[in-house]
């Protein structure tokens, strides 16, 4: 964990970048850079939900194509092309995903996940809803 840390502030250096120091920093390696987003609390104690199978190919409101195996997300509010770490408060496992949607349309519902997303952070398959807490990072 300390190896990754120096290479991330001596990837910073080199990319004139500076590193953040809250406890709720994360990393993204892309390619060749690295981009550190300082996440800022939105909910917590809120429930998400995953697409249906058969949404694949269709456009989503932002215009783009939908497709479940990938990490994006459905919000009522936030703006398209938000980045999110969305994490299930019973594990503890996190996911980050782009906002590329408008939904749930439900009212007991905050966001809506690719199953791809929901499943990497959900203890059992069979569970269509998980409670889990949302931090707006981009």
């Amino acid at each position: 964990m300390k190896f990754i840390k120096v290479l991330c502030l001596l990837t910073c250096l080199i990319t004139n970048v500076l590193p953040i120091s809250a406890s709720n920093t994360y990393y993204e390696q892309e390619s060749d850079s690295l981009t550190i987003y300082e996440g800022k609390p939105y909910k917590s104690n809120v429930t998400a939900s995953y697409y249906s199978s058969k949404l694949n190919g269709r456009k989503t409101a932002s215009g783009t194509v939908f497709n479940n195996n990938k990490l994006t997300a459905a919000h009522k509010k936030l703006p398209f092309g938000t980045k999110i770490k969305v994490t299930n408060v019973k594990n503890k496992k996190s996911v980050v995903v782009t906002v590329n949607d408008r939904g749930p349309h439900s009212k007991t519902r905050e966001i809506d996940l690719t199953q791809k997303a929901f499943f990497d952070i959900s203890d059992k398959k069979s569970h269509g809803s998980i409670v889990v807490s949302i931090e707006v990072l981009k």
